[in-house]
């Protein structure tokens, strides 16, 4: 048996498994399946691959519980930065490198800039018509206005617009958001690749943050309630429609580590 050294971390109730990790693509994803596992598995909702970076402190590469490979994870960035051990980190994604400042448990990370910011976009799911936003804060989200959060049935309607053709072939995450205040919100969120509800979102965050500030007229700060009983904050400047210095920040923490036998 192969052996794999691995840390289990948790960001805001989204948990992922750590592991310094070089294999071709295929392995990576059979490898995140099995150890993502709950069951057989370490279980978590996605495994973080740390790599070598020409650019960069250090490589991470995302692989969810379903073998997909993300472009982007806010909370696991945030995990990464932690893990590293260093103040100040700069992290190679494939949406771009992104920078973190750790400070105790707090660890805050800088996106990059939002992009194709979408509103009202008409859509029909099950039946329904609806009006829904988009934009995509390192990858691509759905963020949907809600009243009577905790009664939205987020797992069947955050499925079918998943994988609703206006979002073909890649597909898209989907937050429902309430809000409780002028620079408050908060919300659900249904990730693509996990394909469930998680307790936490990181990009997904961002992404509601930005579309709740378009609708609010919020000034620099939106504070996210989570489904993990975090609240995330979301810093940004703002000019007209468009975003930019993002930053999320929050707690995140090593639950565990260990060895893992392939």
């Amino acid at each position: 048996m192969k052996k794999i050294k691995f840390s289990k971390m948790v960001a805001s109730g989204n948990d992922f498994i750590l592991a310094d990790v070089c294999a071709k693509d295929s392995s990576l994803k059979s490898l995140a399946q099995n150890i993502c596992d709950r069951k057989f598995g370490i279980g978590a909702d996605g495994l973080l691959s740390l790599e070598k970076s020409k650019v960069a402190d250090i490589r991470m590469r995302i692989f969810n519980a379903d073998g997909s490979e993300a472009q982007m994870c806010g909370n696991g960035a945030r995990c990464t930065a932690l893990y590293t051990g260093r103040k100040n980190t700069k992290i190679e994604t494939k949406a771009g490198i992104i920078e973190a400042q750790v400070k105790g448990d707090n660890v805050r990370i800088k996106l990059t800039n939002p992009k194709d910011i979408e509103l009202g976009v008409p859509l029909t799911v099950n039946g329904r018509k609806l009006k829904v936003n988009f934009v995509d804060s390192g990858v691509p989200h759905v963020v949907i206005f809600v009243q009577g959060l905790d009664k939205i049935d987020v797992p069947n309607i955050g499925r079918s617009i998943r994988y609703h053709k206006k979002f073909a072939p890649r597909g898209v995450n989907v937050n429902f958001i309430e809000t409780l205040s002028a620079d408050s919100l908060k919300i659900r969120t249904y990730e693509r690749g996990v394909e469930d509800e998680t307790l936490a979102c990181g990009t997904g965050s961002v992404a509601s943050a930005v579309i709740f500030a378009l609708k609010s007229n919020a000034l620099n700060k939106i504070n996210v309630h989570t489904r993990g009983q975090e609240i995330l904050q979301v810093y940004f400047k703002k000019q007209g429609s468009k975003f930019n210095y993002v930053w999320l920040k929050g707690k995140a923490r090593i639950v565990c580590q260990g060895v893992y036998y392939v």
